[in-house]
């Protein structure tokens, strides 16, 4: 199925004041009311999920439809979709405004997957990132991997085998992760879902589910590069991100972007600050 796929990235690249989380707590509560996100700032995580809960209205903004115009619309499996209003609009163009998206975040990323077409075409979109660093900070990366090994199968542990750099190592590891996390999401399979049960051959460039191969599924791997302020203090992150889709070929495909032109076409990369500086605007 022919439905354009682009992915928005967000980086909490500065601390933010309580007034600004303020902001975004009232804007979400105002304007995303089934995200029901306790008022704590002093828990970074809060903030996180209220920075991914704008990140539909910033899209729908972006295409100049006010807030009263579209509904936000889940399947039982909490997929999400978004409706606009179809007041003005053909029939079938209508049926095809149909926008999936999916939400995740990691330390200091926020991101966001969406595609545009039919409800039945488009809610099969998730997106995984993994933070390319050990946690919790210090340990070593045979034993970060060792922490994680029940979530791989017997294959995907040996592309991480001890004797390889550790370069190498947390690289392949990161990927795993976020590919199954993104192929997890695209289901809307819960948080407790069972990560063994998928594999993924990255070197084949093939996938299973509990033992059958999954197919028509689109995984395009790739990495962001942050610089971030925290305590004064200029950081570099790197982050392994996956997209997934489910576009019904024949075969499964992984789509690799190793450099940033190539993902001009269809990655935007924002800012907190952009995101902020909007809010006025979002409720609109």
């Amino acid at each position: 199925m022919d439905c354009p796929l682009l992915v928005w990235m967000l980086s909490l690249n500065r601390e933010v004041t309580l007034d600004e989380y303020n902001q975004c707590f009232e804007l979400v509560r105002t304007c995303a009311p089934h995200a029901k996100i306790k008022h704590d700032p002093n828990n970074s995580d809060t903030f996180r999920q209220l920075v991914s809960q704008m990140m539909p209205l910033l899209m729908m903004r972006h295409r100049r439809v006010p807030r009263a115009k579209w509904k936000d619309n889940a399947t039982p499996l909490g997929k999400h979709w978004i409706e606009q209003d179809a007041e003005g609009m053909h029939p079938d163009r209508w049926l095809r405004s149909m926008i999936g998206y999916s939400l995740t975040y990691e330390t200091s990323l926020v991101g966001m997957a969406m595609v545009q077409g039919r409800q039945r075409d488009v809610i099969n979109v998730g997106i995984g990132i993994k933070q390319l660093a050990v946690e919790p900070p210090g340990v070593t990366v045979r034993a970060y991997a060792e922490s994680l090994s029940h979530k791989l199968t017997q294959l995907e542990l040996s592309f991480i085998s001890p004797d390889l750099t550790d370069e190498v190592i947390l690289r392949r590891l990161c990927i795993l992760l976020a590919v199954k996390q993104a192929y997890i999401r695209a289901i809307g399979q819960p948080i407790g879902f069972d990560w063994s049960r998928l594999e993924f051959n990255i070197p084949e460039e093939s996938a299973m589910g509990d033992g059958t191969p999954l197919q028509g599924w689109e995984f395009r791997v790739f990495k962001a590069n942050l610089g971030i302020v925290r305590k004064g203090v200029l950081l570099e992150e790197s982050h392994q991100c996956v997209s997934a889709f489910f576009r019904g070929t024949r075969e499964s495909k992984f789509i690799w972007h190793d450099n940033t032109k190539d993902l001009e076409s269809w990655v935007q990369f924002i800012n907190i600050d952009q995101m902020i500086k909007v809010i006025p605007k979002l409720t609109a």
